[in-house]
């Protein structure tokens, strides 16, 4: 640990993180199926937690159920508002295992629910109940992501509230594994082209109907192997990644057309809070002044409620 930011590898956390996010998959699509859709796919998304992630409230016929990641216990938790709750253990194991005793589990509590049994934004996509290749899961390694995760959360939620326009929560993308949240200019967007590997155009085309700048933490991939702070804008002003940024370390990928900060550089900044907060600010600035947002009209300042 420094200053609290633990230390993540790659290398010793992708298998897990692998086999972790089609377990949140399969959580996620049981949100997405019992609840009513809100904008931009809002209604799927987990939520950190003191102990992992969440689904939050979920109402359901005259009842209401809650499913829960303890990545401190290393348990699965089902709680519904009758006083019943089913728990099953998070180890080693495949996600057609995971798949099929969660779905025993919601039975002994009642709980009826059909979902789209294989993976999205996933290439390839093995069905739930066939998938015995993913069954890694290092207990100590979902420790240090949890605890990044918290501390994430806890700058995201700072910077949001600095932001009076439409703004997203602080949310949990199962699709790509990712922490996000995003700020809205007001303004309708050009269709989005889609793309994303086995999610529909139009659901895209949904997410990103109005003008947004976004920002994010994600776990990395074998291309780029580091956890990693991301922030893009949609659409994309030719100027956007010419803007000057901070930290010094964040860099703009024009392959990707977003920047970047390495989670390690902001583990090993003097003050890691603030070094990720003046990414996010400055990435943000650099969308709303290329993309001409009315930011006198979108922004806050409660600093004075803290004195």
């Amino acid at each position: 640990m420094k200053n609290n930011w633990p230390k993540l590898n790659y290398n010793q956390l992708k298998d897990t993180v692998a086999t972790v996010q089609l377990w949140t998959q399969i959580v996620g699509k049981i949100r997405l199926k019992t609840m009513p859709w809100l904008n931009h796919s809002w209604h799927v998304t987990l939520y950190v937690s003191p102990r992992g992630l969440t689904t939050r409230n979920i109402p359901y016929g005259d009842r209401s159920f809650q499913i829960d990641f303890d990545f401190i216990s290393h348990q699965l938790h089902i709680i519904c508002s009758s006083g019943g709750s089913q728990s099953l253990d998070l180890y080693p194991r495949t996600v057609a295992s995971f798949y099929k005793e969660l779905f025993e589990k919601m039975a002994l509590l009642d709980i009826q629910v059909k979902i789209y049994a294989k993976p999205n934004e996933l290439d390839p996509a093995i069905p739930f109940a066939e998938d015995v290749v993913h069954k890694s899961y290092d207990k100590e390694q979902m420790e240090l992501f949890h605890q990044a995760l918290l501390n994430i959360d806890g700058v995201f939620t700072q910077f949001r509230a600095g932001f009076s326009g439409k703004c997203s929560p602080v949310h949990f993308f199962w699709g790509a594994f990712d922490l996000a949240v995003t700020r809205f200019s007001g303004r309708k967007a050009p269709l989005h082209p889609g793309g994303a590997p086995n999610m529909p155009d139009d659901v895209m085309q949904e997410a990103y109907s109005h003008e947004v700048s976004s920002a994010g933490f994600w776990p990395g991939s074998d291309q780029f192997p580091h956890p990693a702070f991301y922030a893009y804008c949609y659409p994309t002003p030719e100027a956007f990644g010419k803007q000057p940024v901070k930290p010094a370390e964040a860099f703009y990928s024009d392959g990707m057309g977003e920047f970047f900060l390495k989670y390690e550089d902001v583990r090993n900044a003097a003050d890691p809070e603030q070094t990720l907060m003046s990414f996010l600010e400055s990435t943000y600035v650099a969308a709303a002044n290329t993309g001409g947002w009315d930011r006198d009209a979108l922004e806050c300042d409660f600093s004075w409620w803290e004195k």
